[in-house]
């Protein structure tokens, strides 16, 4: 395991770029329930 200094700031980015993809699919999730919730 090479120990550049990018490394770190990379593993920072993809967590979190991880992190708000999981955010938004969790909010669409909550908003199409609603949604579908709303028309029954």
């Amino acid at each position: 395991m090479t120990d550049h200094p990018y490394f770190a700031l990379e593993l920072l980015y993809l967590g979190l770029l991880g992190l708000a993809s999981v955010g938004i699919v969790w909010v669409s999730a909550i908003v199409i329930l609603r949604l579908f919730r709303g028309q029954r």
